[in-house]
């Protein structure tokens, strides 16, 4: 009687049988792993020139909230992200997110770059059982943020350590409530100098209410604290920016025109605004001497289709009024458009056009600067916000008065790391340049 053939396998085969199993467990393990992981993020980078001479400078008017970006940005930055869903069990989960942000003044291969942690956070969906498709959440994160593409304008914008729950269903659109936190420094003696100042906000909005086909509004009210130890209390008492209010009223409109539009308007005050934009964050100077003021704002931008497949249009319209007790405000106006004509699904030529105008509530000379972009793109798909990109651009600027100060700080421009490729008494530049752009 024959043993049968499966009985009589050498060990080594088996062995060999049994490696190659393992292999494929581990294998399928990671694979299952991997696919879990949402890599998530944004980076920019790429080499530029001045005509006549320098490294690549980048126009933007000085005292205006941003700059039009096509062709006119000078570093590398990159924000790249990790998450994963750690738990579901039915309509429940708990989700984990992080973001690494890099930036880099294109100096060198191994030049310092400056890394920052720009979120990281759990969020949990429907944890609270009294309200059924609501998320809690804590950390650090970017916030519910609103901005205007081109100029990379944020002008709604919490972000930062804090905690809240969002999307509560209340019948009528959703509601979304949050404690955020910005820390800055003070100059008291006691105990020691440089002595954080927690700036905190309370972010209320009420968003997805239904107004028109396709429309909604968003209603926001952000309250700005400064919360003072005791000595800081003595020191910064006459402070009139410890605290801030910012209110807000955004409409949302899409399938317009085959893309979308967002109207915003904006009223704010003292510390709000009185350290930075203006956009919703409590990070205020609470020196003795810091001013009150008030801050009134019209954001209007979005993209069309003006011909579907073949060319479309980025737009942005922006006026800003900012009033302090010490004449330190201005009067901020922009307004930019960017077409793209689409030759294939994945060459295109887009034209920048952006002009900001400045008027200093001091009295100074205004400002004003005019900057065109024509760029060379390829890119993966049709759209303003396709991504990857590869473009090759030449930027022209065109501004009045004096480019900068003796000491060559601004004056009429901000010409980003390179300014010492703009002379003083310039008033017009050249750049050119190709450059990466992608978010995934």
């Amino acid at each position: 009687m024959k043993t049968p053939r499966h009985a009589t396998l050498p060990l080594s085969r088996l062995g060999l049988i049994g490696l190659g199993c393992l292999a494929f467990s581990i294998a399928q393990a990671e694979e299952d792993f991997t696919s879990a992981i949402d890599f998530t993020g944004y980076a920019r980078s790429g080499v530029g020139s001045t005509a006549g001479g320098g490294d690549q400078a980048c126009f933007r008017a000085s005292g205006a909230g941003a700059k039009y970006r096509l062709g006119n940005e000078c570093e590398t930055y990159a924000e790249l992200g990790l998450g994963a869903t750690l738990y579901e069990q039915g309509d429940t989960s708990f989700y984990f997110n992080s973001m690494v942000g890099y930036f880099t003044d294109q100096v060198n291969d191994n030049e310092d770059t400056e890394v920052s942690l720009r979120q990281l956070y759990v969020q949990g969906h429907n944890v609270v059982e009294a309200l059924p498709g609501a998320s809690l959440w804590a950390g650090k994160r970017f916030y519910r943020r609103h901005d205007v593409h081109i100029n990379d304008f944020f002008y709604w914008d919490s972000t930062g350590p804090g905690g809240g729950i969002e999307n509560i269903d209340v019948g009528t659109g959703k509601l979304h409530l949050a404690w955020m936190r910005a820390t800055g420094t003070d100059d008291t003696e006691y105990p020691d100098a440089d002595n954080r100042i927690s700036n905190d906000t309370l972010d209320i909005r009420w968003s997805d209410i239904p107004v028109n086909q396709d429309g909604s509004l968003v209603l926001g009210y952000n309250y700005g604290r400064a919360q003072l130890s005791d000595a800081q209390r003595t020191y910064y008492d006459d402070s009139e920016a410890k605290r801030g209010h910012m209110f807000t009223v955004q409409h949302e409109q899409n399938n317009w025109f085959g893309g979308s539009n967002k109207l915003a308007l904006q009223y704010a005050t003292d510390g709000i605004i009185n350290a930075g934009t203006g956009q919703g964050r409590m990070n205020a100077d609470v020196s003795p001497d810091a001013p009150g003021g008030e801050m009134w704002r019209v954001v209007n931008h979005g993209n069309v289709w003006l011909s579907p497949g073949k060319l479309d249009l980025l737009y942005a319209a922006i006026y800003e009024d900012k009033s302090f007790d010490d004449d330190s405000g201005a009067t901020w106006i922009s307004a930019g458009v960017r077409p793209t004509y689409y030759w294939t699904d994945n060459l295109s030529t887009a034209l920048e056009l952006g002009h900001d105008y400045v008027d200093p509530e001091n009295g100074d000379d205004s400002r004003r600067l005019t900057k065109v972009t024509l760029a060379q793109q390829w890119a993966a798909g049709l759209g303003g916000f396709a991504r990857p990109v590869i473009r090759v651009f030449g930027t022209y600027a065109n501004w009045n008065g004096d480019a900068l100060q003796a000491d060559r700080s601004s004056r009429s421009i901000d010409a980003g790391a390179a300014g010492d490729a703009i002379n003083i008494d310039d008033n017009d530049g050249l750049t050119f340049g190709v450059q990466m752009d992608v978010w995934w």
